[in-house]
C-alpha cells in the first residue's frame, strides 16, 4: 500500500448530498501507511453529520476492494463546518451560519423546533447560538429555565457588549431576559427593528457553526429586518398538518422565494404531525390531519426535513425548561435528530452551490 493508491481509492467515495468524490471535495488528510495498517482523517462539512457511519464504512470497503483486502483501516474524522459567507464580514464575523426558523401563523410550535434544533446540533458537537428575534412573545427564556436571569455586559474594544447566557451548551439571547416578563413589549416598527439590529451588533457572539434564530410568525418588519441585516444561510418552514396552518405557511413560502430577498429554503418540517399518547407509545392519532406539511413540500418542491409528533414530554419539557433533547423521551428525541440530520445535510449541500456560484461569478 501506499499514499497515492489509497487516495486513488478514496476517490471511489461519494459524499451522499454534495454528489463529489471526498477527494475532490478535499475531505481526506493526514493520511499516514504502515505495512498492513492505513490512517487517514476524513473532514466533515459539519461536526453534526448525520452519514459519519456511512463515509466511513465506504472508506473502509474501498480500501480493502481496491487496494489491499486485509488492510487494517482507522478511519478518523474531524470537521469543518461549511459555510457560504464571504471573509469580509463586518457583522457576525465570528458566525458561519445563520438559520432563520419561520412560520406564517403562531401556535404551531415554531420556538419548540427552534430550541431543539439547536440542542440536537449542540449535542452533536456543533458550537451553536439561539436568538430568540420574537419581540413581542418571548419564549426560550421559559423553555430554557432562564426566567428572572439577566445577561452581563462586557467590554469589547471600547464597546459595551451584552453576553449572551450560556444553558445546555449553547449561547441563548432573548428580549424576554431584558425585560419582566409581566410586562407587554408595546413598540411600533421602527423600534422592533432597531432592536433587531441591536441583538446582532450589540451581542457579543462568540464563534459559532451555527446562529438559530426564532423569529416572529408572520411576515414583517423583523424579518425584512434580519434579511436586510445579516446574510441569512437559509430558512426552515414550520408548521402543522392543518389546513388553517399550511395556508399560512404558503405564505412564508412565497416570502422567502422572492427573489430580491435571496434566502434560499432549507426546508419544511411538520410538527404536531401525530398523536402518541405515553401508554400506547405505538399507537399514532393524526389529529390535525395526515402528512399536510409533506405534501405542501411536495407541490413547492422544496426539501420536506421530517415530522415532530405531538408527545406530551415535548410541551412539558418546554414549559419546565428542559427541551426535549435533554428529556429522556426516546421518541421524542429521534424524531428532533432526525429533522435536524436532514437540516445540517441541507445546508451543507445549500453552502456547496453558493461557493459554487460565487466562483463563477469570480472567474468572470
Amino acid at each position: 500500500m501506499t499514499t497515492e493508491s489509497v487516495l486513488e481509492a478514496l476517490k471511489n467515495v461519494q459524499e451522499p448530498d454534495l454528489g463529489k468524490d471526498i477527494v475532490t471535495l478535499n475531505m481526506v488528510q493526514d493520511i499516514s501507511v504502515n505495512g498492513n495498517n492505513v490512517g487517514f482523517t476524513i473532514v466533515l462539512t459539519t461536526p453534526a453529520c448525520p452519514l459519519k457511519e456511512l463515509i466511513k464504512n465506504a472508506c473502509i470497503n474501498a480500501v480493502k476492494l481496491l487496494v489491499q483486502k486485509d488492510a487494517i483501516v482507522q478511519v478518523r474524522f474531524t470537521s469543518n463546518t461549511t459555510t457560504g459567507r464571504k471573509d469580509n464580514r463586518t457583522l457576525l464575523p465570528k458566525v458561519k451560519n445563520i438559520i432563520a426558523i419561520v412560520s406564517g401563523k403562531g401556535g404551531v410550535g415554531k420556538s419548540t423546533v427552534a430550541a431543539n434544533f439547536a440542542l440536537s446540533l449542540a449535542k452533536d458537537g456543533a458550537s451553536v447560538g439561539l436568538m430568540d428575534a420574537d419581540i413581542y412573545g418571548p419564549s426560550l427564556p421559559i423553555m430554557f429555565g432562564l426566567r428572572g436571569e439577566r445577561p452581563k455586559m462586557m467590554d469589547v474594544g471600547g464597546k459595551g457588549m451584552i453576553v449572551p447566557i450560556k444553558k445546555y451548551g449553547i449561547d441563548v439571547m432573548s428580549i424576554g431576559l431584558l425585560v419582566d416578563e409581566k410586562n407587554a413589549v408595546v413598540w411600533r416598527g421602527p423600534m422592533v427593528s432597531s432592536a433587531i439590529r441591536q441583538f446582532v451588533s450589540d451581542v457579543y457572539w462568540s464563534e459559532l457553526d451555527y446562529l438559530i434564530i426564532d423569529m416572529p410568525p408572520g411576515t414583517g418588519d423583523i424579518h425584512l429586518t434580519l434579511i436586510q441585516t445579516v446574510p441569512v444561510t437559509g430558512a426552515i418552514i414550520v408548521t402543522t398538518p392543518q389546513d388553517v396552518a399550511l395556508a399560512d405557511a404558503k405564505k412564508a413560502i412565497a416570502m422567502f422565494s422572492q427573489a430580491q430577498l435571496k434566502v434560499p429554503i432549507i426546508g419544511l418540517v411538520e410538527n404536531m404531525a401525530y398523536f402518541i399518547p405515553a401508554e400506547l407509545p405505538d399507537k399514532k392519532y393524526y389529529i390535525f390531519g395526515k402528512e399536510g406539511g409533506k405534501n405542501l413540500a411536495a407541490e413547492y418542491e422544496i426539501p420536506f426535513l421530517g415530522q415532530i409528533p405531538l408527545i406530551e414530554s415535548i410541551r412539558q419539557g418546554g414549559d419546565t425548561g428542559t427541551p426535549a433533547m435533554i428529556g429522556d423521551d426516546s421518541a421524542a428525541k429521534m424524531a428532533f435528530e432526525d429533522f435536524a440530520g436532514n437540516a445540517t445535510r441541507r445546508i451543507a449541500v445549500i453552502n456547496e452551490q453558493l461557493k459554487g456560484s460565487l466562483s463563477v461569478l469570480n472567474a468572470n
